[in-house]
């Protein structure tokens, strides 16, 4: 089987089994496991903030974030494809307690006029615009890069009217590796960034929470409030050292598969692939004239052995990952011409 769903169906590495099962671990609550203080300092140092805070999945991440940068009843502006926007169950409601705005965001740029005419004027009438978030990178069927200079564009415009910018940085390493810069470039107009090691790093659990020390202290509490507080956590923190260390400088053989995928696609009768949209390890495709669409098209690679996500009426995605290699992506061409003729034939 080869699976394409997603960069998060990846295996531990044995260096990660290792770590976990030779992990230093004491009670995380009280401060004290020297493995999870060593993976918060790692991704600290790494991204060039303060100090790190651990916790379980992006999503909750996302929301500690949240609920540490803005109060009950605030604002915060969110891209219209976004992961906290669409895929948090609604967290931004019914945990962090705040009202999104949504913004349309094109070919991964935030257009700073339409940012700012959704920050609310002062009023008795009017709640307060307390965040800006941004992703990195942005759509997860796309897998788009915000370029630093619309980032620092962002920073200016938060400045400028006293409010916070947060990044959902799930993939910020792949966007860094599409520029060919350090991810510190990437974050460094961020007040806050979380990133996820389950994504393209390969690690089985977890994320991470960056930004200053005082932001760090308040959001462990948020996140004690939520539950995510750990006792001995080092052996779920010990294969992110691992992954921080170890995987993010092959993330470039992740994006050439992608691109080889994505021209082979490309070139198949029956599927359209936006090849300037192929910018890091994401794949995304439509279905165009096939017989069965895209369910039709999907059912037929899961039965040749190949798995892909449909993310909507005619279009799929594909994203490449560690596991998957070179001649992993020709098998997955060869197939999808097999199919496709069949579905038009």
């Amino acid at each position: 089987m080869i699976d394409l769903r997603s960069d998060t169906v990846t295996q531990p590495t044995e260096a990660m089994r290792a770590a976990m099962r030779n992990a230093v671990v004491g009670d995380d609550i009280l401060g004290e496991d020297p493995t999870v203080q060593e993976l918060e300092a790692l991704a600290a140092s790494m991204l060039g903030k303060e100090a790190g805070l651990f916790v379980i999945s992006g999503t909750m991440g996302n929301q500690v974030s949240i609920m540490t940068l803005a109060g009950r009843g605030e604002e915060v502006i969110v891209g219209r494809d976004t992961h906290i926007f669409n895929l948090e169950v609604g967290a931004l409601s019914a945990l962090s307690q705040v009202q999104a705005v949504p913004v349309t965001v094109t070919g991964g740029r935030y257009d700073p006029i339409e940012v700012e005419r959704a920050i609310r004027p002062q009023g008795i009438q009017s709640t307060r615009t307390a965040v800006i978030c941004l992703e990195q990178t942005y759509d997860l069927n796309r897998g788009l890069v915000v370029h630093p200079s619309n980032i620092s564009e962002l920073r200016k415009l938060a400045d400028a009217h006293g409010i916070s910018l947060f990044m959902d940085g799930a993939r910020v390493f792949n966007a860094a590796t599409a520029l060919g810069v350090d991810v510190k470039e990437v974050v460094r107009d961020a007040d806050v960034v979380t990133f996820c090691l389950s994504k393209g790093l390969a690690a089985p659990i977890g994320s991470l929470v960056v930004g200053s020390h005082e932001f760090i202290a308040r959001a462990r509490v948020m996140r004690q409030r939520l539950g995510g507080g750990m006792r001995q956590a080092g052996v779920i923190a010990a294969p992110g050292v691992v992954a921080l260390t170890h995987m993010v400088s092959r993330l470039p053989e992740d994006h050439a598969n992608a691109r080889n995928l994505a021209v082979g696609l490309s070139q198949i009768v029956g599927l359209r692939v936006n090849l300037s949209e192929v910018q890091t390890n994401i794949v995304g495709a439509q279905v165009d004239g096939l017989r069965g669409g895209v369910e039709g098209f999907l059912s037929d690679l899961a039965a040749e052995g190949i798995k892909a996500k449909k993310t909507g009426p005619a279009s799929f995605r594909m994203i490449t990952h560690y596991g998957i290699e070179e001649s992993d992506v020709q098998c997955v061409i060869s197939v999808c011409r097999q199919v496709a003729a069949r579905l038009t034939a």
